[in-house]
């Protein structure tokens, strides 16, 4: 797995509006109005922002716990992807789990969307994990199955079979077709590529 940046060593927290109650077992959750974390690598460069209007925070685990979360992910100090999420848990400050209407807007690509029951994201890889009812779409082609991988180091996404997939025309009237194997997605290129279990390259599409 490649990994995504250096293992982060700077984590700014802000947070506005504290209290603590206590849950089953004698644990301590602490509420959080208004969370605001950056997280930055070792050159202090921002990697990522998190923000949600209420969260809560269990010691004993080490994680955050997020309604309607935003994460912004930064490269060279500039807003790569927006994701957004009915809710999310932060572990250890680097494992990172969004889950409910996950949606994906890259700014590499304007109008390039994907969508997702759940994203799972270790910090130190550069590889998402979505999962359920994903679909990508953006004004040629909609992709989905039920598991795709974004490796966010060259902008590629993996889509596993069963695929389905639409091309689009002027009139959006084209219908889906099926195919078994596995597609990759490149968001730089605009070209989506087919291959096999033995990795012959069955068709290569560009948009």
């Amino acid at each position: 797995m490649i990994k995504f940046y250096k293992l982060i060593l700077l984590v700014s927290l802000i947070i506005v509006g504290c209290k603590t109650k206590e849950i089953g077992n004698n644990k301590i959750r602490q509420s959080i109005n208004n969370f605001n974390m950056n997280i930055f690598n070792e050159e202090g460069k921002k990697l990522v922002l998190i923000t949600s209007p209420y969260s809560s925070f269990d010691k004993d685990k080490n994680s955050f716990f997020l309604n309607d979360t935003t994460i912004n992910i930064f490269k060279d100090n500039k807003i790569d992807y927006i994701i957004n999420s009915d809710k999310s848990k932060l572990t250890n400050n680097k494992l990172l789990e969004l889950n409910g209407n996950v949606l994906v807007n890259t700014l590499v690509q304007e109008g390039d969307r994907l969508y997702a029951n759940s994203f799972l994201w270790n910090m130190q890889n550069s590889e998402y994990l979505l999962v359920g009812n994903v679909k990508f779409e953006n004004n040629s082609i909609i992709l989905s199955s039920n598991k795709a991988i974004l490796n966010k180091a060259d902008n590629i996404i993996e889509f596993f079979n069963p695929v389905k997939y639409k091309i689009k025309n002027s009139k959006n009237e084209s219908g889906y077709e099926i195919n078994s194997e596995n597609a990759y997605y490149n968001i730089d290129t605009k070209s989506l590529k087919f291959k096999s279990k033995e990795a012959r390259v069955r068709s290569k599409i560009y948009f």
